[in-house]
């Protein structure tokens, strides 16, 4: 396993900014830390765990609007194949995820990726990943009359 026993961040100091050139090219902050053999071992695999899954979740859907309006935010995205949705309870809820029969790619069954029981509590999720490549229409049923509809377009 890799072993981290130090780091340095070398960052230009913003005072800098406003100093002629050559003594912007002194003037420097440098923050040095060392690290046990326990705490690098733990930042490396926080920094591996972080690339690996850096493409887990594509795009995060909010179920109501901040301000109250019955929509999802954003309400028309893309994602690659294979990367995750989430919807989340924001406000106005309870809201649900159903996918459109008519308007999936051929062959897509919507019972296995539409989330019909209602989410009631804040924050609550519902979590898709997509594979078949097309355009997905989805909506919330109890607000779909009010313009809760959404869209997205896998790649």
């Amino acid at each position: 396993m890799a072993s981290l026993s130090s780091a340095a961040v070398t960052a230009p100091s913003f005072a800098a900014a406003r100093a002629p050139a050559r003594a912007a090219a002194r003037r420097s902050l440098t923050v040095r830390a060392s690290l046990g053999k326990a705490a690098g071992s733990a930042a490396v695999a926080v920094a591996a765990s972080a690339l690996l899954a850096g493409g887990a979740m594509a795009q995060e859907v909010l179920l109501g609007a901040n301000g109250g309006a019955l929509v999802f935010e954003p309400n028309e995205f893309s994602v690659k194949s294979g990367e995750t949705i989430t919807f989340k309870n924001n406000a106005g809820f309870p809201h649900n995820v159903v996918f459109d029969e008519d308007e999936v790619p051929s062959g897509v069954d919507v019972s296995k990726i539409s989330k019909e029981e209602y989410l009631n509590a804040p924050g609550e999720s519902f979590s898709v990943t997509l594979t078949v490549p097309g355009t997905y229409a989805f909506y919330c049923e109890p607000h779909q009359g009010a313009g809760m509809v959404g869209k997205v377009t896998v790649n």
